[in-house]
C-alpha cells in the first residue's frame, strides 16, 4: 500500500511562509487552506501543512519547538540535478531563508540546505542512482 504523508509545521506568518515557498516554485491546494493553514503539495504523495502557531499547539499537548533557536526535524527533498541543487538552495536565500552549513558532496550524491523563514530545516539532494547501484 502506497502512503500519503503530511508534515504539520508551525509557522509564524502564514501569508510570508506561502509566498517564500511559492517562489520557489511549490504549489498549494486550496482546499485545504484557511486563515490557520494550507496544504503545500511537494508531490502527489507528500504535503506539507503550514500551520500557524496557536492551531499548530492545538494538535499536540507538549510544548510547541522554536526552530529558530531548536531542530526538530531536517526535511529533505529531492532535485533531478545537481544544478536545480544549487538554484533552488540559492534562490531560498535570496527570498530571506538562511543558509545552514556547507554543501555536503559525495561525487554521485550532492546537496545543500537551507533554514526558511521560521528556522524549519531543509536539505535538498541530488543522488546519481546509477552510482549507488
Amino acid at each position: 500500500m502506497s502512503r500519503m504523508i503530511f508534515v504539520n509545521l508551525p509557522v509564524q506568518d502564514l501569508d510570508a511562509s506561502v509566498d517564500f515557498f511559492t517562489k520557489l516554485g511549490f504549489t498549494f491546494n486550496q482546499q485545504f487552506t484557511d486563515e490557520n493553514a494550507t496544504c503545500m503539495v511537494v508531490s502527489e504523495q507528500a504535503c506539507v501543512m503550514l500551520l500557524v502557531r496557536p492551531f499548530f499547539g492545538s494538535f499536540t499537548t507538549k510544548d510547541v519547538a522554536d526552530a529558530s533557536s531548536a531542530t526538530e526535524v531536517v526535511l529533505a527533498v529531492s532535485a533531478d540535478s545537481r544544478e536545480e541543487v544549487d538554484t533552488l538552495v540559492d534562490q531560498a536565500l535570496a527570498l530571506g531563508g538562511s543558509p545552514t552549513k556547507e554543501p555536503q558532496d559525495e561525487g554521485y550524491m550532492y546537496g545543500r540546505s537551507f533554514y526558511d523563514l521560521d528556522g524549519h530545516a531543509w536539505e535538498v539532494m541530488w543522488m546519481d542512482a546509477a552510482a549507488v547501484q
